[in-house]
């Protein structure tokens, strides 16, 4: 049985700030941050808008895509951090704004920016073992509420959004999930953290980072996930029709494409204009190129976030 993706959507707030439009207090222009990372502009929500807002209208989007009715889902996932609530999940509250009324289950997986592909190989295990028909896989944050923003190093690298895939069971096919396999290594937790939680503090903590760390380790698990996936898939890099990286920074997607050696317009850049849209960044992407990856296209993904997790995935569309 093979997860088939059949649906993409996404899904970004009203209100968008570029680069040249951010608080004067924050010593910064477009040019440094457009050289730095590769933003050019980030969504963030306002009244009205949330995380699970965002998830819904992205959902919704891949579900008409796919063309199939909400009640025919079995299972949704959400990967995020900013959900609406400690508790209940984003997912219920999708399940809900969806008008879902056949009790699936529904639930969120928390691993920072390595949200939505932890959710896709959940739900590829679902369908893999005959348990669910569709799974509606979500990866929606809104990082925006936990910002401190007049930390220049922080605020000016994240945005809002959503994005989310219809994955349907089917057997005897070449197309689908071929491979996902997601990590973690917990001696790194102290390098990308809220610095305080509701639970513990009862005040929401903001994002603190130390950058250099991030950037060396993304790069190295992101080179070392890809190594792997094609090893154990018996590829070569000419088989890869096209890369989707997490958008943290260009700077490290474009050290992941010197380190590959790989043809540049394999790899997807979404980062100039929705920034770092956290467990978002991959279905954003995605939906984004929708329409021109054609079919019989070898297609990895490569996340890295909090935790360290990260994780890589090869898709036949």
């Amino acid at each position: 049985m093979k997860s088939v993706v059949i649906g993409f959507g996404g899904a970004l707030p009203q209100k968008c700030i570029k680069n040249d439009e951010l608080p004067a207090s924050l010593n910064t222009s477009d040019e440094w941050i457009s050289q730095r990372t590769g933003i050019k502009q980030r969504y963030v929500i306002s009244e009205g808008e949330s995380t699970s807002t965002l998830a819904t209208k992205a959902a919704k989007e891949a579900l008409g895509f796919a063309k199939i009715s909400p009640n025919d889902v079995d299972l949704i996932v959400v990967g995020t951090t900013t959900g609406d609530y400690t508790f209940p999940a984003t997912a219920c509250v999708v399940q809900k704004n969806l008008g879902i009324n056949n009790e699936c289950p529904a639930f969120d997986v928390s691993a920072a920016c390595s949200g939505f592909v932890y959710a896709l190989d959940i739900a590829d295990s679902f369908i893999k073992t005959g348990k669910v028909k569709h799974a509606l896989v979500i990866g929606a944050d809104s990082f925006s509420k936990i910002l401190d923003w007049n930390d220049r190093a922080s605020c000016v690298l994240f945005g809002d959004g959503a994005g989310a895939i219809v994955l349907k069971a089917e057997e005897s096919t070449d197309k689908g999930i071929q491979y996902c396999k997601i990590y973690a290594d917990g001696n790194y937790t102290d390098c990308l953290v809220t610095s305080g939680g509701v639970a513990t503090t009862r005040d929401a903590g903001v994002v603190t980072m130390k950058g250099r760390e991030v950037f060396k380790f993304a790069v190295e698990k992101f080179y070392d996930s890809f190594q792997e996936l094609m090893e154990n898939n018996n590829l070569t890099i000419d088989d890869i029709d096209l890369v989707v990286p997490h958008q943290a920074n260009v700077r490290i997607i474009n050290k992941l494409i010197d380190m590959l050696k790989i043809d540049p317009r394999k790899v997807v850049v979404t980062i100039d204009k929705h920034s770092n849209t956290s467990a978002a960044t991959i279905p954003l992407a995605l939906n984004e190129i929708k329409n021109t990856i054609g079919t019989n296209k070898n297609v990895v993904l490569l996340s890295m976030g909090a935790g360290f997790t990260w994780g890589a995935a090869l898709i036949r569309m």
